[in-house]
């Protein structure tokens, strides 16, 4: 019964599966192919050293792309929170018809564990089949741009979205169980959805594990790495600063040689009132002005080589929330009408 009344909605998603699918593998082949040509022309110049400059242009060529794969896919456990957990009992409250089903042989607990395994189970492999299609479409492109833990693409990789559709399942099953109604539940769950994944990138990833930490001087050099320079409140900041081979958590504001933030005052004489020394870095004349004043970051980073323990923290978090959500849906079923 559980399958006959979820197989159209199954129907659907094997459908935009098939076509995500399709594109994905056709988006893999095309990098392959991509990169078997940068390396041709590359050796074919006996200039091995060209080699890093023709991988850097095929990261550009489908970095856009992948993004914005990585973006959909990142809106995947929305989509199933909304359209398959939050109908799953909201529809039948909303309807009557789990009286029929509660006065049945079958008690209510089990008719829930049964309708919750179903749409679960199914969510989850629709997201490690995506997922896995992604990393793999993509996994030539990671190699050369060491982009690991980016926001998007760690949550569009791998184990994660496994996790992130179980939770987002359990989510829409348990906001209908609430409202008792089928389009405020999809409404509620798509947005709890969202932000559950946006809390869980920019508050949690960064805490799963300890941070290493690095002292690093702002030389001329160094502040011209840089993707920007400007103030948060009145502290000055240096935006963009990166740790070969890690994920840069946090950074300091700009500190002097005693560990005191520099003068505000110091920071908007370099930018508005530099000296003239004829600098061509990113920054011009205004990265030696800074740098004479003996700067310094204290960053805190997470290795590359982290990788796996993050994704199996992350997925085993999604899945500890996702069994408490089922437990209570399961208590509370029992105990309220």
């Amino acid at each position: 019964m559980s399958w006959r009344q979820f197989r159209i909605q199954a129907l659907v998603g094997a459908l935009v599966l098939a076509a995500l699918a399709a594109y994905l593998i056709s988006t893999g082949i095309d990098i392959r192919d991509a990169r078997t040509g940068y390396l041709a022309q590359c050796h074919a110049t006996g200039a091995t050293g060209d080699c890093a400059d023709a991988l850097a242009r095929l990261v550009g060529d489908y970095r856009t792309r992948l993004l914005l794969l990585a973006g959909v896919l990142g809106l995947l456990p929305a989509l199933v929170g909304m359209f398959w957990g939050a109908p799953l009992i909201a529809r039948e409250l909303e309807t009557g018809t789990h009286r029929l089903a509660w006065n049945q042989s079958v008690t209510r607990r089990r008719w829930l564990a049964v309708r919750l395994a179903t749409v679960v189970l199914a969510a989850m492999l629709v997201a490690a089949v995506a997922s896995a299609l992604l990393t793999w479409a993509a996994s030539p492109v990671d190699a050369i741009a060491g982009d690991r833990f980016g926001t998007v693409n760690f949550g569009a990789r791998d184990l994660s979205p496994i996790g992130q559709a179980a939770l987002a399942s359990l989510v829409g099953a348990v906001t209908g169980l609430f409202l008792r109604r089928t389009v405020p539940a999809m409404a509620l769950t798509g947005v709890a959805v969202i932000a559950v994944l946006f809390v869980m990138p920019n508050l949690v990833r960064p805490h799963l594990m300890p941070a290493l930490h690095a002292t690093r001087p702002m030389t001329a050099a160094a502040i011209d790495e840089a993707h920007g320079l400007g103030t948060l409140g009145s502290a000055p900041v240096v935006r963009g600063i990166e740790v070969p081979g890690a994920w840069v958590t946090a950074t300091s504001e700009l500190l002097t040689a005693d560990g005191r933030p520099l003068d505000p005052r110091a920071f908007d004489d370099c930018l508005m009132r530099a000296p003239k020394t004829g600098a061509t870095g990113t920054f011009g004349d205004i990265s030696p002005c800074l740098a004479a004043h003996d700067l310094h970051l204290d960053i805190a980073y997470q290795p590359n080589d982290r990788f796996w323990r993050f994704q199996y923290l992350e997925t085993a978090l999604y899945l500890s929330v996702a069994a408490l959500l089922a437990g209570f849906a399961l208590w509370r079923i029992r105990h309220r009408t």
